[in-house]
């Protein structure tokens, strides 16, 4: 696996009007930053995708980016996965291709059509609603679940104090995939970080299909930054029947979430959340709720 974090000298300016800072108002230090690399995924040797994440949990990475583009759905459909070849100009092994087998059975996806993914959107080709109703195998939509208000808005605390990356770099985006009990607690099922937000979310699904997870019921899936088209895509393709966001989502965002039958929040801060879709799911206290307008 290549390296999740690289040191860099930067110069820093400081110009808080201190004393020091006017004796010294050009740092010299180092800072740690999240690495971005390309990720090449093949499927059977034919080049499928190259998408731009920082290194770790690659094979979690390509199982997840196939689960999201419809093409598998249990584990026993991805037969192997393994590192191809290749090399930086040392001769190190760089660990950014990976080569996907599939059971014969399985369709496999245009590998023609060359795919490219930055780390800052993950629609990957899927561009409507009706698409991935097309695609999907699961559907949240009658997932009985009911997530208490309180342990839904704490589940942005809790997916931050496990970001070991985001602690040295401030630099990548975190999923965390949750299971309330009936108690309204929360446990933490797994966490994944990427400079990518969709590349978290793709990295949580793969590691669910490769425990054999898949459906996703009665789980929340948190995310750093926004709720876009994509992650509601993704979380819909896994069968997650609840997204939270610490920021907004978009308006196609809402929209999928409400044909899919799934729960979607967003700006959840700790002591307040919106509900844009399947509220629900959303449990209220008895006074919280009369008192509701």
């Amino acid at each position: 696996m290549g390296r999740v974090t690289q040191r860099r000298k930067v110069h820093k300016y400081v110009l808080d009007g201190s004393p020091q800072a006017l004796e010294f108002p050009v740092r010299h230090r180092e800072d740690v930053l999240a690495v971005e690399e390309p990720l090449e995924i093949r499927i059977g040797s034919l080049s499928f995708s190259v998408t731009m994440r920082t290194p770790g949990n690659d094979f979690d990475l390509v199982a997840g980016f196939l689960v999201s583009e419809g093409v598998i759905w249990s584990p026993e459909q991805l037969v192997s996965l393994r590192f191809c070849a290749g090399e930086d100009e040392d001769g190190v092994q760089t660990f950014n291709v990976v080569d996907a087998q599939l059971r014969p059975d399985v369709v496999r996806p245009d590998t023609g059509r060359n795919v490219y993914t930055s780390s800052s959107c993950g629609i990957c080709g899927t561009d409507s609603i009706e698409a991935v109703h097309k695609s999907s195998h699961f559907s949240p939509a009658d997932d009985p679940l009911t997530v208490p208000v309180a342990t839904l808005a704490s589940l942005p605390d809790r997916l931050r104090e496990a970001q070991a990356v985001f602690d040295v770099t401030g630099g990548v985006h975190a999923a965390g995939l949750f299971r309330t009990a009936d108690d309204g607690s929360a446990e933490l099922l797994c966490l994944r970080e990427d400079v990518g937000r969709h590349n978290a979310v793709d990295k949580v699904v793969g590691w669910a299909l490769r425990e054999g997870m898949l459906p996703l019921r009665g789980t929340v899936l948190q995310v750093s930054g926004r709720a876009s088209f994509e992650l509601v895509q993704k979380a819909a393709l896994a069968g997650i029947p609840v997204l939270a966001a610490v920021s907004a989502p978009s308006s196609l965002a809402v929209e999928l979430a409400e044909a899919s039958g799934m729960t979607l929040a967003g700006f959840s801060r700790g002591t307040s959340l919106n509900v844009y879709a399947g509220a629900r799911r959303v449990g209220v206290p008895v006074g919280l709720a009369d008192s509701a307008r």
